[in-house]
């Protein structure tokens, strides 16, 4: 048997603030359970819904010597059986009691080198002795630096490997190294240049890349681009030295929780085969709800997104009133930055019958608007993977999205001459090129009607499902096995 721990900050359905949570919640009950024990540790948030917390069972509790900043603390283990994957949690209330499960940079780097390192501290204790630990992104940095040194000279470890996801390489967990080192009590030579030593500070993405097995990120794009200037956030050149041990492994998606036959969020369920009428109940029901012109005949594009820099808003500001002609409706939902939040209210505003902007997060609107929706919009500055395009093609709806990332990796670009591509792609961060993106969707949509519906197809063809991407992970974890 196999054994793989994950170690993450959030998963679904515990606690979740982006897509990192749908990855570790839905991977792991993708294996075949005769062959591999995979299991996932988190923190034991006090914000996780009481139906869940309320049934975890105590395991162990210790006491851990951290640095000399704050010596020793307490660490309590829960455990919870959930789609028959066991999860433990790492209990300490005076880290984990929240709202939210982040908070200001100081306190965050303090909570989760403490749980990186309880996290090795609890497996001789709660038996289980993993062959691999797989880390997610910067929260978990420190966990593959503490195992090739405090706890390399420990018989129960010496054989353990550690993989490192790089979600979004832009959160690293940088602080100054004094801070850092009083805290993780870890020795002062790996702060040096060539470890954890950034631009004079202490950067936890930049030790779990440095000390890991093996790098993991979203998409193979995604993992060509960090090796460049432009992408890397300072880390290019160390990404370029260790480009042999890492791989892009595209995300899936949960195909049973996103299906259009059986989603009970939509007015009407469709598929593949009665989607050309169906979609259209969906798109004039949403129109009403939302205060639109209702009519089957307009163009409404979708936009599901945090409201960031990232996201290539900038891009839609610059022309959104050429955008939203009079036959074209455009749908938001997602929170942010203000300026965002606040651009989309005004345009909605102006636009009552055009622009609706939700400025929150529904999952129930948002599964309307993957239906309703005949454009989903992703002019993402950079996108390591991004979950909103294989949603949509599930969905039968077509993605306009810019080149990188996951969205080049996933979407293939309309071509009308061979009749191929499942959606529309710009490639320079411009919005003319996102205009122009726009507008030849449009025309494909009102004046080549065959050619749209054969993208739909195309489109809800694909299988973006967690069983294509376990099999890369399973050939990972064996070959890093041995």
């Amino acid at each position: 048997m196999k054994k793989v721990l994950f170690a993450s900050s959030e998963c679904v359905p515990f606690v979740k603030t982006g897509g990192l949570a749908d990855v570790v919640g839905a991977l792991p009950k993708e294996f075949d359970k005769n062959e591999w024990d995979i299991r996932v540790v988190l923190p034991d948030y006090t914000c996780i819904p009481p139906q869940y917390r309320d049934n975890f069972e105590y395991v162990c509790h210790f006491q851990m010597n951290m640095g000399p900043y704050i010596g020793d603390k307490y660490v309590g283990v829960m455990k919870y059986e959930y789609n028959g994957i066991t999860f433990y949690f790492i209990d300490n209330l005076e880290y984990f009691e929240c709202f939210y499960p982040y908070s200001d940079a100081r306190y965050d780097i303090e909570k989760f080198i403490y749980f990186d390192k309880a996290v090795l501290s609890m497996l001789p204790l709660i038996d289980f002795q993993p062959d691999i630990i797989h880390c997610h992104d910067w929260q978990t940095g420190l966990i593959p630096v503490y195992l090739k040194t405090e706890f390399a000279s420990n018989l129960f470890f010496t054989s353990m490997k550690s993989v490192i996801t790089i979600h979004n390489l832009k959160f690293q967990g940088v602080w100054d190294i004094k801070t850092i080192q009083g805290i993780s009590g870890l020795p002062m030579d790996v702060f040096a240049h060539g470890k954890l030593e950034f631009k004079k500070s202490a950067n936890m993405l930049k030790g779990g890349i440095v000390y890991a097995d093996y790098i993991a990120t979203v998409s193979e794009t995604y993992a060509n681009e960090i090796q460049s200037a432009y992408y890397g956030e300072g880390l290019d050149g160390l990404l370029y030295a260790r480009r042999l041990d890492m791989k892009g492994i595209i995300n899936g998606i949960d195909y049973d929780a996103y299906n259009p036959m059986t989603d009970k969020a939509l007015f009407k369920n469709y598929g593949p085969d009665d989607f050309r009428t169906n979609k259209k109940i969906n798109k004039t029901k949403l129109q009403e709800m939302l205060g639109l012109t209702v009519d089957k005949k307009k163009y409404m594009i979708g936009l599901i997104s945090r409201l960031t820099d990232q996201k290539g808003l900038d891009l839609i500001n610059y022309c959104i009133e050429r955008l939203v002609d009079d036959n074209t409706q455009l749908v938001v939902i997602g929170t942010g930055e203000s300026k965002y939040e606040n651009m989309f209210r005004h345009y909605a505003w102006k636009y009552p019958d055009k622009i609706s902007a939700n400025i929150c997060y529904s999952e129930d609107l948002a599964r309307k608007l993957y239906a309703a929706a005949d454009a989903f919009l992703m002019p993402s500055q950079f996108e390591p993977c991004g979950l909103t395009q294989l949603i949509s093609f599930r969905y039968g709806t077509v993605p306009i999205v810019r080149e990188t990332g996951g969205l080049k990796d996933t979407v293939i670009p309309f071509n009308e001459y061979e009749h191929t591509g499942d959606g529309f792609s710009f490639a320079n961060y411009n919005g003319d090129e996102l205009l122009n993106a726009v507008n030849y969707s449009k025309f494909v949509y009102f004046e080549k009607k065959t050619d749209w519906n054969k993208m739909i197809d195309r489109g809800m063809a694909k299988d973006y499902s967690w069983k294509n991407s376990r099999a890369y992970y399973e050939g990972l974890y064996s070959y890093l096995i041995g």
